[in-house]
């Protein structure tokens, strides 16, 4: 597993670094540090396989909301948790509009952090507990009703219900890796949403089932 952590504070860093080590027992934790966005972006370029993105909200050189939509528009399907000083719902309802797949303030404790980034991994959103859950959140760009996508759209859509990688579903359906990138942008923006984990949520809310269900 790999995680970039973006941080301008070097402790943070290393303190986040030692904590993601027990995020997983079955595989090794490789975490890259960036203290800023531009270092950041270029991590993600030399990295297309990381898993996950930690992001600091305060930034040296654009705030989380600015990095948050780079990483969307640039890496679609992967999945970015803001890391935030301050718990300010507000700030937390900008960033999951904008396709964040969780807000963890620093004031909470390591093991509130690995349980949201376990629960981001599996595919669900996390929002602290202190926030109340009446907060506004609702996206007004989510569909009516059910998109209809293609037989090989819906099968790659079947497959991010199971958790599976581009990889993974690139060689199971003997699709190139550029056409797996193309079918989850339809996807996404057939559901109206910024991330594989939100387009899961959709699919699961409109009643699409597992890849157990494929047939070619």
């Amino acid at each position: 597993m790999k995680i970039l952590v973006v941080d301008d504070h070097a402790l943070v860093r290393a303190g986040l670094s030692q904590v993601l080590q027990n995020l997983v027992d079955t595989e090794p934790v490789e975490v890259l540090q960036a203290p800023d966005c531009a270092d950041a972006f270029k991590l993600a370029k030399a990295h297309r396989d990381l898993d996950l993105v930690l992001l600091d909200y305060h930034l040296p050189d654009m705030d989380g909301l600015a990095a948050l939509a780079v990483f969307g528009r640039k890496y679609p399907e992967l999945p970015v948790v803001i890391l935030s000083g301050s718990a300010n719902p507000s700030i937390m309802q900008r960033v999951l509009a904008g396709g964040a797949a969780g807000f963890v303030t620093k004031s909470g404790l390591c093991d509130e952090l690995l349980f949201a980034l376990r629960l981001v991994l599996s595919g669900e959103v996390y929002v602290s507990a202190q926030f109340s859950s009446d907060q506004p959140g609702g996206n007004p760009c989510l569909p009516i009703k059910p998109p209809v996508f293609t037989r090989y759209q819906e099968a790659v859509l079947r497959m991010l219900l199971d958790g599976c990688s581009n990889r993974q579903i690139s060689d199971r359906l003997q699709l190139s890796d550029e056409t797996v990138k193309t079918h989850i942008s339809s996807i996404l923006r057939g559901f109206g949403v910024k991330t594989r984990l939100q387009a899961a949520l959709e699919a699961s809310r409109w009643g699409y089932g597992k890849s157990s269900s494929i047939n070619f």
